[in-house]
């Protein structure tokens, strides 16, 4: 047998790229570890990548980033280098199969026979009180019917007097109310603020939430970004809007009275009665 014959062949060409890639850390004096700390890949995937070992890897993407990571780190070409190992990949690479779940699943806890029927027991007799209740004066303690009462007090000589006629109540006054809502058409956020500087409500609302000021509140203000996206309303009733949203606004009164006297909607006051005033002399005729 001649002199080398039988002798691998270990050219750059024949060798895979994990081969070339430890070749060129071997030559440069590094171990695995100190190319992971460079790279920041786990040591066992430069392994696998190293031993061609390609179902220890995550994916195929991972496999090319990491085989182009380690050959920047050791000087390797990685354009020529992810040409093979792609190559390699095509030709090798097998995903790994799940393992199979082998944990027995519990059967569904079903409540027992006791609870069941003591439930059903319990519901039986809300519902008899709820007839009771609602069906006899038993628990309630009324009174008799008008038409039974009549009847025994005519059969013991009791002249029934006739109910006094309810005096006719005065027509109430005019509600004038003062809530004052706000309603959020768009997302804003919002401070509502007392004379005191005390926080009433601070938050980001969004479209069609309402926030009722305090009618006790003592002389709120607002402090708001976009005022254009605030619906202001007292008692239901629209009013102006709080700005025109191109400059945010602060110290605004959003008070009832505040926001009328803002809208020219004050009413005056009514004359005081009694002030004994002459009315004016008639202007001379002729």
């Amino acid at each position: 047998m001649g002199e080398g014959e039988g002798a691998v062949d270990r050219s750059p060409a024949a060798m895979t790229a994990g081969e070339r890639l430890r070749q060129a850390r071997e030559a440069q004096g590094l171990d695995l570890a100190e190319v992971a700390a460079r790279t920041r890949i786990p040591q066992r995937h430069l392994e696998a990548i190293e031993t061609s070992n390609f179902s220890q890897l995550p994916s195929t993407t991972y496999a090319m980033g990491f085989g182009r990571s380690y050959a920047r780190a050791v000087g390797v070409d990685e354009v020529a280098l992810a040409r093979d190992l792609r190559r390699e990949l095509d030709a090798s690479y097998q995903r790994r199969e799940p393992k199979p779940d082998l944990q027995p699943h519990a059967p569904p806890r079903l409540p027992s026979r006791g609870l069941a029927t003591g439930g059903l027991i319990a519901g039986a007799l809300i519902l008899l009180l709820l007839a009771i209740w609602f069906g006899t004066t038993l628990l309630t303690g009324g009174d008799a019917p008008p038409a039974q009462q009549a009847t025994a007090e005519s059969e013991l000589g009791v002249m029934p007097v006739p109910a006094a006629s309810p005096a006719v109540a005065a027509p109430a006054a005019p509600v004038t109310g003062s809530q004052v809502t706000l309603t959020a058409t768009d997302e804003v956020w919002v401070r509502v603020y007392d004379a005191a500087g005390k926080t009433l409500m601070q938050k980001t609302m969004t479209a069609g939430e309402r926030y009722d000021v305090p009618v006790d509140a003592n002389g709120p203000m607002i402090n708001v970004g976009r005022p254009d996206k605030l619906a202001v309303t007292i008692n239901g009733s629209s009013v102006a809007p709080l700005g025109s949203g191109a400059r945010p606004i602060k110290d605004i009164g959003v008070s009832a009275q505040a926001l009328r006297a803002r809208d020219g909607g004050g009413t005056p006051a009514p004359a005081a009665a009694g002030t004994g005033a002459a009315p004016a002399p008639a202007a001379p005729q002729g």
